[in-house]
């Protein structure tokens, strides 16, 4: 039973490092649900604090996840019409069927958006779709950071306790 909670686990935290650069899986939050599946194992003692804080971060990088591409669009002079197209975008992009659309759908949304606040202004409009693009990125690379850290914290568990795992 311990083996296949290990080998869940490990696929767990596996996903959560892909679903770190795609959308529609949540990939800090698979790899918190790996960690977990670590401490239901008879040979690993629960620790709270390392399950707790995991928790935590992982709700925060969640959040963080939707305002971090609509705080670029900001940063980068867009109206809340850009940060409304961000965050359609964002979302409209995660279900169209094509190809890096989650990438595409939050420029678009911004471009849109401030293209209706402002049409004659073009550049400014493709300047909040930039900071949406890069907000994006951001957020994509610190869920990448977070759940690689939760793969290293449960291989050394596992290295840790391997002849009561093994």
């Amino acid at each position: 039973m311990d083996i296949l909670l290990l080998i869940l686990g490990f696929s767990c935290l596996i996903t959560g490092v892909f679903g770190s650069f795609l959308p529609v899986l949540p990939g800090p939050s698979i790899s918190w649900i790996g960690l977990l599946l670590l401490y239901f194992t008879n040979a690993v003692p629960a620790n709270y604090w390392i399950l707790g804080i995991s928790l935590l971060i992982t709700i925060i990088i969640s959040v963080l996840d939707y305002v971090i591409p609509s705080k670029g669009t900001e940063k980068f002079g867009g109206s809340s019409y850009g940060i409304w197209g961000t965050n359609i975008g964002l979302i409209v992009g995660i279900f169209a069927p094509i190809p890096f659309s989650f990438l595409i759908g939050p420029f678009v949304g911004a471009l849109i958006g401030e293209l209706i606040f402002d049409s004659k202004d073009h550049k400014r409009a493709l300047k909040a779709a930039t900071g949406s693009f890069i907000g994006l990125l951001a957020s994509g690379f610190i869920k990448f950071v977070v759940c690689v850290m939760y793969l290293g914290l449960f291989l050394t568990i596992v290295w840790q306790y391997k002849s009561e795992l093994f």
